[in-house]
């Protein structure tokens, strides 16, 4: 099982972390409904090699069996090796390489608040929960937690649908 989950969970890091690296780049860009659709698109590929994984397991070291609880096993290491991936490449450009990036994201959420906002005071709401936000963001125990809070409950999901659908006894 270690073969397989570290292998899937390695190449699924690597995935996630790429596609963080490709897609930060362009916040400025992307920012709102658009960075979400990206960023998740980019989390789910990731994700699916949690499937492969299980199917890997099940045809090579299961011969041809598996059960729900096995499959979810293998399923949610991949994903946890993954998500560590996802959350030091961030810790790695949040607090080394883009010492900027809190600022931006910050600028960023308090632009989209005042766009969004239809009352002044709905705006400064809007303007203190990004300026809290930024200020979490910049400890780094805190900023892990948060950021591991993205691909996790993708990668239970298809964790469990894999599971599900890959079991045979």
């Amino acid at each position: 099982m270690r073969k397989t989950v570290l292998t899937y969970g390695v190449i699924a890091g690597v995935l996630s972390a790429v596609m963080m690296l490709a897609t930060l780049p362009f916040l400025d860009t992307l920012g709102g409904i658009k960075g979400y659709v990206v960023g998740y698109t980019a989390i789910l590929a990731a994700a699916l090699l949690i499937f492969f994984g299980i199917r890997s397991y099940r045809e090579n070291v299961g011969n041809g069996k598996l059960t729900f609880g096995r499959g979810f096993a293998v399923g949610i290491l991949i994903c946890l090796i993954s998500c560590a991936f996802y959350v030091a490449t961030w810790e790695i450009l949040y607090f080394g390489v883009m010492p900027d990036l809190g600022d931006k994201l910050e600028a960023s959420m308090v632009q989209q608040a005042k766009n969004e906002a239809s009352t002044p005071a709905e705006a400064a709401i809007a303007v203190q929960r990004a300026h809290d936000m930024k200020r979490q963001l910049d400890n780094p125990a805190v900023s892990a937690a948060f950021v591991f809070l993205e691909p996790f409950p993708v990668g239970l999901l298809v964790t469990l649908v894999s599971a599900a659908i890959l079991r045979r006894k």
